[in-house]
């Protein structure tokens, strides 16, 4: 039975591809702040920890044994505008955005993933109010084409670029900014979270090895700015 490590597997887009991975019998690991509510603790593998916390990831991983696909999902967005944006949060969120997914890229090669998929944003594409949340999202769609240089072919990375999703993530974004994306897309609507998994877990199983360095888009034609 194969393993993946899901971080923030347990609500919106993470959720979703716990039920995934559960429904294609794979060994489900999940790391997460917290489970309260979470439906899947008598069937996953769940390890309460905070990801801002970089130099204890090493600690983390090594003892969980052999693991085949890391999915790097969890992340914060806090809408502030540049000027008025505390350290603090400047802090955690590229530790947790940005930090974090490359030291567990590192710690997972080491005890066997072969398949990674980075969950970014098409903020870190066209730029994003949220200078932050933007600034962390390009680097990690840039970690993931530098990755798969430097794994030459031995690890399969890949990342997802979604517009905005219907998960608790969407409220942090002004009205008058969903009300205008709206008006950007194809379908008029949000993707959904089942969207976007599906598309994270067939990068994670399915996809051909070619298809390597690529930030998948899940955005319906949006040309939002």
């Amino acid at each position: 039975m194969k393993t993946v490590l899901i971080t923030g597997g347990n609500k919106g887009i993470g959720l979703e591809l716990t039920k995934s991975f559960l429904a294609l019998e794979y060994n489900v690991i999940i790391i997460a702040r917290s489970f309260d509510n979470f439906e899947f603790t008598d069937s996953v593998k769940c390890i309460s920890y905070n990801l801002t916390d970089i130099e204890g990831i090493p600690k983390l991983i090594a003892p969980l044994g052999h693991i085949d696909i890391l999915i790097n999902n969890a992340g914060v967005m806090y809408s502030l505008p540049y000027d008025n944006y505390p350290q603090e949060k400047v802090n955690s969120m590229l530790k947790l955005n940005l930090e974090a997914p490359i030291k567990l890229i590192e710690e997972c090669v080491k005890v066997g993933a072969t398949r990674i998929v980075n969950n970014a944003s098409i903020a870190g594409q066209i730029g994003h109010p949220d200078v932050w949340y933007g600034a962390t999202k390009a680097g990690v769609i840039n970690a993931t084409k530098s990755f798969a240089k430097i794994f030459d072919g031995k690890v399969v990375i890949n990342a997802v670029a979604a517009s905005p999703v219907e998960t608790d993530m969407l409220e942090t974004i002004p009205l008058e900014r969903r009300e205008a994306f709206l008006k950007t897309v194809v379908l008029n609507r949000f993707a959904t979270a089942d969207e976007v998994a599906k598309t994270i877990v067939w990068l994670a199983t399915d996809s051909p090895e070619y298809i390597n360095g690529t930030t998948v888009d899940i955005n319906n034609g949006s040309y939002m700015r």
